[in-house]
């Protein structure tokens, strides 16, 4: 009778433990691939697939770390659903602006609502002297970098 017992309770215990376990919720593709989209939706040219737990990231950046960081966003946005994350992103860097003829026009033009700077381009590099106030030190080498030159250069600037 003991045996008839104990073998019910270990059969119940089975029971309840397999049906514990199958009637926890399970993410779907589709709601995994919400949460991936919002962790990496600063990055319009990425595309997220997801399909039985694994998630594919697409399409390009410009570094390496913009990749990696991609990467390990996807990877933390459920950690538990998220089986592996397989990175076909490709690095494709921004071309750089050594025509200067073509720069030095849009330096003029990125230029133009700061009358206090001047600035030259010789082989790709934008040299920029002058005073700029402090609010709008971070608006002119924004204005220039969206140039795509070499390199920036404003050790010549005063900031006030």
């Amino acid at each position: 009778m003991k045996f008839k017992k104990a073998l019910s309770v270990i059969l119940l215990s089975g029971v309840l433990t397999v049906g514990t376990i199958s009637c926890t919720s399970k993410v779907s593709d589709a709601d995994l691939k919400v949460k991936v989209e919002t962790a990496v939706g600063s990055n319009p040219d990425v595309m997220v697939e997801v399909e039985e737990g694994v998630v594919t990231l697409s399409g390009t950046v410009t570094t390496e770390d913009e990749k990696r960081v991609l990467e390990t966003s996807a990877k933390s946005a459920d950690n538990k659903a998220i089986k592996s994350v397989v990175n076909n992103i490709v690095i494709r860097p921004i071309e750089t602006n050594t025509d200067t003829t073509d720069l030095a026009a849009k330096v003029i033009d990125a230029t133009k609502d700061f009358p206090s700077v001047t600035a030259t381009v010789n082989d790709g590099v934008i040299t920029v002297t002058g005073t700029v106030e402090q609010t709008r030190i971070q608006t002119l080498k924004q204005s220039l970098d969206a140039l795509n030159p070499k390199k920036v250069d404003l050790s010549g600037i005063t900031v006030n």
